[in-house]
């Protein structure tokens, strides 16, 4: 639903999207999030198939997640986004999630970069996508996510994955969500198993490509149930992302 300063999406929670305990999960939550800047994009005449065939497309570059509880089986959602600011390249879309009694239950920022999929560099947004945005100057969460995360050096925990062709999405690399995967991935069990994700914090470095083996690299942080995570290419030092977690008990 399209407003003059934002646009809302609504979801029921499926059966499929639940953890053990009937609540989403933070993969399911990032998928909705995308969800929604897909229909935002429809929105205005602009679908993300419409401009693959134009060779455009948008990069996840940095974002946060912030989720105060994720939502129950059949629990109906509004996720309600729009872009506090943008340049020639690149915008800020904001995103807050509130549940059926509009409560706040969560919050997310990503800075999207506009680029050529054949020529894997930015380009210059479309005017006719900046001319029909819904755009106003409010964040949903505060924080620089422009702000490097160094690499881990020393990991606590390593798990290693192969890239394969379900890995990539229409721009032909690796979908933000299969990052998030393989940072839960790398987890202790008992934090996996006995706390939710309260929060992420991430940087996109490099692409991974499909036959590429990625090593998911996580260290033990100062803070409780805090950590730091790298995803990089074994064999080399071609980092493709960092991030932060923080984790609460259920």
């Amino acid at each position: 639903m399209t407003f003059d300063n934002y646009f809302d999406a609504q979801f029921e929670l499926r059966y499929f999207e639940m953890n053990k305990l009937g609540l989403a999960t933070p993969t399911i939550i990032l998928g909705l999030l995308e969800e929604t800047a897909a229909d935002h994009s429809y929105s205005i005449g602009h679908s993300l198939f419409d401009l693959v065939n134009k060779n455009a497309g948008w990069v996840l570059v940095s974002g946060v997640l912030q989720m105060d509880r994720y939502p129950n089986y059949k629990e109906k959602i509004t996720i309600r986004t729009w872009l506090s600011s943008y340049s020639s390249i690149r915008g800020y879309r904001e995103n807050i999630i509130y549940d059926e009694n509009k409560n706040i239950i969560g919050r997310a920022k990503g800075l999207w970069v506009f680029f050529d999929i054949e020529r894997r560099r930015p380009i210059p947004i479309f005017n006719e996508i900046r001319e029909k945005w819904s755009c106003f100057d409010k964040e949903s969460i505060s924080g620089d996510i422009k702000k490097k995360i160094s690499a881990v050096d020393f990991p606590d925990y390593t798990h290693q994955f192969r890239v394969n062709r379900y890995d990539t999405d229409t721009n032909r690399h690796v979908n933000n969500i299969r990052y998030l995967q393989w940072v839960i991935e790398s987890i202790p069990e008992d934090i996996s198993e006995n706390y939710f994700l309260h929060k992420i914090d991430g940087r996109f470095i490099h692409e991974a490509q499909y036959g590429d083996t990625v090593l998911s690299l996580t260290s033990e942080l100062d803070a409780k149930h805090a950590f730091a995570h790298t995803i990089k290419i074994e064999g080399s030092d071609k980092v493709c992302a960092t991030a932060k977690t923080l984790w609460k008990k259920y």
